[in-house]
Protein backbone atom coordinates (compact mmCIF):
# COMPACT_ATOMS: atom_id res chain seq x y z
CA UNK A 1 0.00 0.00 0.00
CA UNK A 2 2.91 2.35 0.91
CA UNK A 3 4.48 1.77 -2.27
CA UNK A 4 1.63 2.30 -4.49
CA UNK A 5 1.35 5.77 -2.99
CA UNK A 6 4.71 6.54 -3.56
CA UNK A 7 4.06 5.74 -6.75
CA UNK A 8 0.68 7.62 -7.39
CA UNK A 9 3.08 11.01 -6.00
CA UNK A 10 4.91 11.71 -8.87
CA UNK A 11 1.27 10.85 -11.26
CA UNK A 12 -0.10 13.91 -8.98
CA UNK A 13 2.46 16.05 -8.98
CA UNK A 14 2.95 15.85 -12.80
CA UNK A 15 -0.39 16.53 -13.16
CA UNK A 16 -0.93 19.42 -10.90
CA UNK A 17 2.34 20.84 -12.67
CA UNK A 18 0.72 20.17 -16.10
CA UNK A 19 -2.83 21.90 -15.05
CA UNK A 20 -0.88 25.19 -13.04
CA UNK A 21 1.34 25.74 -16.64
CA UNK A 22 -1.73 24.79 -18.70
CA UNK A 23 -4.12 27.76 -16.90
CA UNK A 24 -0.98 30.34 -17.10
CA UNK A 25 -0.21 29.91 -20.18
CA UNK A 26 -3.87 30.05 -21.08
CA UNK A 27 -4.64 33.37 -18.93
CA UNK A 28 -1.77 34.82 -20.49
CA UNK A 29 -3.29 34.27 -24.39
CA UNK A 30 -6.53 35.14 -23.05
CA UNK A 31 -5.54 38.69 -20.87
CA UNK A 32 -3.49 39.39 -24.44
CA UNK A 33 -0.12 39.38 -22.48
CA UNK A 34 0.90 36.64 -25.06
CA UNK A 35 -1.50 39.10 -28.11
CA UNK A 36 -2.14 37.43 -31.30
CA UNK A 37 1.22 36.43 -33.80
CA UNK A 38 3.41 36.12 -30.80
CA UNK A 39 5.88 33.16 -31.00
CA UNK A 40 5.30 30.19 -28.15
CA UNK A 41 8.90 29.22 -27.69
CA UNK A 42 9.34 25.58 -26.29
CA UNK A 43 12.96 26.21 -24.41
CA UNK A 44 12.28 29.37 -23.14
CA UNK A 45 9.05 27.92 -21.57
CA UNK A 46 10.86 24.95 -20.19
CA UNK A 47 13.92 27.55 -18.83
CA UNK A 48 10.63 29.26 -17.21
CA UNK A 49 9.18 26.69 -15.56
CA UNK A 50 12.40 25.01 -14.68
CA UNK A 51 11.53 21.90 -16.80
CA UNK A 52 11.75 19.56 -19.42
CA UNK A 53 10.95 20.13 -23.36
CA UNK A 54 8.56 17.43 -23.15
CA UNK A 55 5.68 18.63 -20.76
CA UNK A 56 6.02 22.07 -22.49
CA UNK A 57 5.03 20.21 -25.97
CA UNK A 58 1.82 18.74 -24.10
CA UNK A 59 0.89 22.02 -23.00
CA UNK A 60 1.59 23.72 -26.26
CA UNK A 61 -0.71 20.83 -27.88
CA UNK A 62 -3.67 20.89 -25.29
CA UNK A 63 -3.73 24.69 -26.10
CA UNK A 64 -3.46 24.04 -30.19
CA UNK A 65 -6.26 21.62 -29.36
CA UNK A 66 -8.36 24.51 -27.78
CA UNK A 67 -7.86 26.68 -30.62
CA UNK A 68 -5.87 29.25 -29.24
CA UNK A 69 -2.26 28.51 -31.07
CA UNK A 70 -1.21 26.96 -33.91
CA UNK A 71 2.17 25.31 -35.20
CA UNK A 72 3.66 26.64 -38.60
CA UNK A 73 6.08 24.87 -40.45
CA UNK A 74 9.20 26.79 -40.46
CA UNK A 75 7.81 29.47 -37.87
CA UNK A 76 6.69 27.63 -34.82
CA UNK A 77 3.73 27.93 -32.21
CA UNK A 78 1.79 30.91 -32.60
CA UNK A 79 -0.67 32.54 -31.08
CA UNK A 80 -3.85 32.47 -33.20
CA UNK A 81 -5.81 35.91 -33.83
CA UNK A 82 -9.29 36.16 -32.99
CA UNK A 83 -12.33 37.41 -35.52
CA UNK A 84 -15.50 37.70 -33.83
CA UNK A 85 -16.88 36.89 -37.52
CA UNK A 86 -15.19 33.48 -37.10
CA UNK A 87 -16.48 32.87 -33.69
CA UNK A 88 -19.90 33.63 -34.11
CA UNK A 89 -21.02 29.91 -34.30
CA UNK A 90 -18.73 29.51 -30.87
CA UNK A 91 -21.22 32.22 -29.58
CA UNK A 92 -23.98 30.14 -30.99
CA UNK A 93 -23.25 26.99 -28.76
CA UNK A 94 -22.37 28.86 -25.78
CA UNK A 95 -26.04 30.52 -25.81
CA UNK A 96 -27.42 27.34 -25.42
CA UNK A 97 -24.48 24.89 -23.22
CA UNK A 98 -25.42 28.54 -20.57
CA UNK A 99 -28.82 27.18 -20.04
CA UNK A 100 -27.83 23.40 -19.41
CA UNK A 101 -25.42 24.75 -16.17
CA UNK A 102 -29.00 25.62 -14.45
CA UNK A 103 -30.61 21.70 -15.47
CA UNK A 104 -27.81 19.47 -15.60
CA UNK A 105 -26.14 18.13 -12.13
CA UNK A 106 -26.33 21.62 -10.75
CA UNK A 107 -24.88 22.24 -6.93
CA UNK A 108 -26.82 24.19 -4.80
CA UNK A 109 -24.73 27.43 -3.83
CA UNK A 110 -23.28 28.06 -0.43
CA UNK A 111 -23.12 31.05 1.50
CA UNK A 112 -19.71 30.90 0.86
CA UNK A 113 -20.27 30.99 -2.81
CA UNK A 114 -22.57 33.71 -2.60
CA UNK A 115 -19.92 35.38 -0.84
CA UNK A 116 -17.92 35.36 -3.30
CA UNK A 117 -20.17 36.98 -6.00
CA UNK A 118 -21.48 39.28 -3.71
CA UNK A 119 -16.79 40.39 -3.80
CA UNK A 120 -16.84 40.11 -7.54
CA UNK A 121 -19.82 42.87 -7.56
CA UNK A 122 -17.65 44.94 -4.94
CA UNK A 123 -14.25 44.16 -7.31
CA UNK A 124 -16.52 45.94 -10.44
CA UNK A 125 -17.44 48.82 -8.17
CA UNK A 126 -14.42 49.76 -6.96
CA UNK A 127 -12.41 49.77 -10.99
CA UNK A 128 -11.67 53.08 -11.71
CA UNK A 129 -13.94 54.50 -14.67
CA UNK A 130 -11.19 54.01 -16.87
CA UNK A 131 -9.62 50.81 -15.48
CA UNK A 132 -6.87 48.80 -16.70
CA UNK A 133 -8.43 46.57 -19.37
CA UNK A 134 -7.09 43.05 -17.57
CA UNK A 135 -8.31 43.61 -14.77
CA UNK A 136 -11.97 43.76 -16.31
CA UNK A 137 -11.01 40.89 -17.98
CA UNK A 138 -10.07 39.56 -15.10
CA UNK A 139 -13.02 40.01 -13.38
CA UNK A 140 -14.94 38.14 -16.15
CA UNK A 141 -12.78 35.46 -15.71
CA UNK A 142 -13.39 34.72 -12.54
CA UNK A 143 -16.99 35.26 -12.22
CA UNK A 144 -17.15 32.91 -15.67
CA UNK A 145 -15.50 30.63 -12.76
CA UNK A 146 -18.40 31.24 -10.32
CA UNK A 147 -20.84 30.09 -12.97
CA UNK A 148 -18.81 26.75 -13.98
CA UNK A 149 -18.60 25.90 -10.69
CA UNK A 150 -22.78 25.85 -10.37
CA UNK A 151 -22.49 22.42 -12.54
CA UNK A 152 -21.06 19.30 -11.45
CA UNK A 153 -21.09 17.83 -14.74
CA UNK A 154 -17.69 17.78 -15.55
CA UNK A 155 -18.25 17.04 -19.59
CA UNK A 156 -20.32 20.44 -19.58
CA UNK A 157 -17.89 22.27 -17.90
CA UNK A 158 -15.11 21.28 -19.97
CA UNK A 159 -16.85 22.14 -22.75
CA UNK A 160 -17.80 25.66 -21.53
CA UNK A 161 -14.68 26.71 -20.53
CA UNK A 162 -13.38 25.54 -23.99
CA UNK A 163 -15.51 27.65 -25.72
CA UNK A 164 -15.00 30.49 -23.34
CA UNK A 165 -11.56 31.04 -23.50
CA UNK A 166 -11.60 30.82 -27.39
CA UNK A 167 -13.81 34.11 -27.16
CA UNK A 168 -12.95 35.85 -24.17
CA UNK A 169 -9.90 37.46 -26.46
CA UNK A 170 -12.56 39.54 -28.21
CA UNK A 171 -13.45 42.04 -25.39
CA UNK A 172 -9.74 42.88 -24.86
CA UNK A 173 -9.19 43.13 -28.51
CA UNK A 174 -11.87 46.08 -28.85
CA UNK A 175 -11.64 47.20 -25.89
CA UNK A 176 -10.49 50.57 -27.39
CA UNK A 177 -13.77 50.95 -29.13
CA UNK A 178 -15.83 49.68 -26.14
CA UNK A 179 -18.28 51.67 -24.42
CA UNK A 180 -16.57 51.19 -21.43
CA UNK A 181 -19.76 52.64 -18.75
CA UNK A 182 -22.16 50.21 -21.09
CA UNK A 183 -19.59 47.43 -20.97
CA UNK A 184 -19.43 47.93 -16.34
CA UNK A 185 -23.40 48.58 -16.49
CA UNK A 186 -24.14 45.53 -18.18
CA UNK A 187 -21.72 43.20 -16.45
CA UNK A 188 -22.57 44.44 -13.37
CA UNK A 189 -26.31 44.02 -13.46
CA UNK A 190 -25.84 40.29 -14.83
CA UNK A 191 -23.85 39.81 -11.52
CA UNK A 192 -26.21 40.95 -9.54
CA UNK A 193 -29.45 39.39 -11.63
CA UNK A 194 -27.48 36.09 -10.83
CA UNK A 195 -26.68 36.42 -7.34
CA UNK A 196 -30.33 37.07 -6.82
CA UNK A 197 -31.30 34.02 -8.71
CA UNK A 198 -28.59 32.12 -6.38
CA UNK A 199 -29.98 33.60 -3.24
CA UNK A 200 -32.80 32.02 -3.76
CA UNK A 201 -31.77 29.00 -5.09
CA UNK A 202 -33.54 29.16 -8.64
CA UNK A 203 -30.25 28.09 -10.76
CA UNK A 204 -31.93 27.03 -13.88
CA UNK A 205 -33.06 31.15 -14.25
CA UNK A 206 -29.48 31.51 -13.78
CA UNK A 207 -28.85 29.48 -16.87
CA UNK A 208 -31.19 31.36 -18.85
CA UNK A 209 -29.66 34.84 -17.15
CA UNK A 210 -26.30 33.94 -18.07
CA UNK A 211 -27.78 32.98 -22.09
CA UNK A 212 -29.35 36.29 -22.17
CA UNK A 213 -26.58 38.54 -21.08
CA UNK A 214 -24.33 36.36 -23.93
CA UNK A 215 -26.75 37.71 -26.50
CA UNK A 216 -26.29 40.74 -25.58
CA UNK A 217 -22.79 41.00 -25.10
CA UNK A 218 -22.17 39.61 -28.73
CA UNK A 219 -24.51 42.10 -30.29
CA UNK A 220 -22.43 44.59 -28.69
CA UNK A 221 -19.16 43.23 -29.87
CA UNK A 222 -20.32 42.76 -33.32
CA UNK A 223 -21.94 46.55 -33.16
CA UNK A 224 -18.47 47.84 -31.85
CA UNK A 225 -16.60 45.91 -35.02
CA UNK A 226 -18.78 47.81 -37.51
CA UNK A 227 -20.91 44.90 -38.30
CA UNK A 228 -25.13 43.80 -37.55
CA UNK A 229 -25.80 41.08 -36.68
CA UNK A 230 -29.19 40.44 -37.86
CA UNK A 231 -28.54 36.66 -38.51
CA UNK A 232 -27.17 35.98 -35.00
CA UNK A 233 -30.31 38.00 -33.35
CA UNK A 234 -33.04 36.08 -35.39
CA UNK A 235 -31.31 32.94 -34.18
CA UNK A 236 -31.06 33.77 -30.52
CA UNK A 237 -35.16 33.26 -29.70
CA UNK A 238 -35.23 36.64 -28.81
CA UNK A 239 -32.24 37.33 -26.63
CA UNK A 240 -30.84 40.42 -27.92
Amino acid sequence: MASRRSAERPATVARERFERIYRTLRDRICLLEYPPGARLSEEELAEEFEISRTPVRRVLARLESEGLIEARHGVGTIVKDVEIEELAQVYHIRLELAVLIGRLSPIPRSAADLDRIRALIARCDALPRDPDHKAFARLNMDFFSEITAMTGNQPLREISERLYFQTSRIVLKLMPRLNLAEEFAAFRREMEDVLGAMEVGDLASVGHIRRSHISMSFQRMMRYAGHAPTIFARNADGFA
